[in-house]
């Protein structure tokens, strides 16, 4: 029992450094392109970065897709207009800009308003979202800095603290009822945030509003403490899970965005 139960830690704990791992290689990829001022080839890439051929190729389409790199005539990559700008003098704006176009993106992708937030100075900050007529944000009707126990994109981030973290917020901010679904206990909280899979999103069905449901992912890297939301209608929640899955798959290039 206790082999199965490391063998289980150690498969989540690898799942959930897998997308920064990512980053890492991607990072890698880039500093190697940058140091080509004429291009550089996949196959050299390859040997300079240590990458494998079959890995490395499916990178370099994300990366091009994102436009942090571009491939030219006669097979070669030079990096892109993505990565130009974020590191130019100007990184904050092109840093807002480029997660602003992702975010639009994703909400195209999945039907729903997409969000962008982050655990600021001890408060849930939405740092930006991509609503429309037929992905209605949602109805902010308590300060989400004071609902991060009943909203997706809170609990997500609450899930990234350490314990004194979390235990510091709630004594700042009374778990209010704001539904009948909301949870108002601190150790049922605390229990569920625990048992929360990193892999899986994090849902809030009813929790923070009546009639809307939510999913939200983790965009985590250094001291950064971030997530990617997505809210829609209760008379789509049938759409929710796909919707959280694509969300999940494309957090690469907001990770990535914030690691440039």
């Amino acid at each position: 029992m206790a082999l199965e139960h490391r063998e289980h830690r150690e498969h989540r704990e690898h799942r959930l450094i897998a997308p920064i791992r990512a980053v890492r290689h991607a990072m890698r990829v880039l500093e190697t392109v940058d140091r080509h001022s004429y291009g550089v080839s996949a196959g050299q890439l390859s040997r300079e970065a240590k990458l494998p051929v079959a890995y490395l190729t499916q990178l370099l389409a994300l990366l091009e897709r994102e436009g942090y790199l571009r491939s030219v005539q006669g097979g070669v990559y030079i990096v892109g207009e993505s990565a130009v700008q974020l590191g130019s003098s100007g990184r904050r704006g092109a840093l807002a800009a480029r997660i602003k176009t992702i975010l639009i993106q994703l909400r195209d992708e999945v039907g729903a308003a997409v969000y962008f937030s982050r655990y600021d100075d001890g408060e849930v900050q939405i740092v930006d979202y991509a609503d429309g007529p037929t992905a209605p944000k949602v109805n902010e009707w308590v300060d989400l800095r004071y609902a991060a126990h009943a909203s997706a994109a809170g609990k997500c981030l609450l899930t990234q603290l350490d314990v004194d973290g979390r235990k510091e917020h709630v004594s700042r901010h009374k778990l209010a009822r704001l539904t009948s679904k909301t949870i108002t206990n601190e150790k049922v909280l605390f229990t569920k945030l625990d048992s929360q899979p990193p892999t899986v999103p994090t849902l809030d069905l009813q929790e923070y509003a009546v009639g809307t449901v939510c999913a939200a992912v983790p965009v985590t890297i250094g001291s950064t403490v971030g997530c990617l939301a997505l809210s829609m209608p209760l008379d789509r929640a049938h759409r929710l899970k796909p919707a959280a899955d694509t969300l999940n798959k494309r957090a690469a290039p907001v990770l990535l965005s914030l690691a440039l």
